[in-house]
């Protein structure tokens, strides 16, 4: 790993849906997707500030081409770790996860 490579998961650029709600506030949610995604965390789009250590939950929809098996969601928990602001006034978040779980059929509303 190089000085400047801080990441210690590979990353994968993956488009994918996303449901983020923030735990302070469960009853707000944003639908968005995925930039790129690595076991350790997702890097996603919001239309607002968000502030860094922000508990989030993030969920997230796998496609067939990756389970093999079908559509699979998976609830991740985790932590704001960095936002920045980019063009047309979205933020782009960096999102540490800490712990995830797949939901079943009546799990996944």
């Amino acid at each position: 790993m190089s000085e400047t490579e801080r990441r210690a998961a590979q990353r994968f650029k993956l488009t994918l849906p996303l449901v983020v709600r923030w735990q302070a506030e469960p009853a707000s949610g944003v639908v968005t997707e995925t930039r790129d995604v690595s076991s350790r965390g997702v890097y996603f789009f919001v239309p607002g500030t968000v502030r860094k250590d922000s508990p989030v939950e993030l969920i997230l929809t796998l496609p067939h081409e990756i389970t093999l098996a079908g559509p699979v969601r998976v609830r991740c928990l985790g932590r704001v770790v960095r936002t920045e602001v980019r063009h047309g006034g979205r933020v782009g978040v960096v999102a540490m996860i800490e712990r995830y779980e797949f939901l079943r059929g009546e799990d996944a509303a």
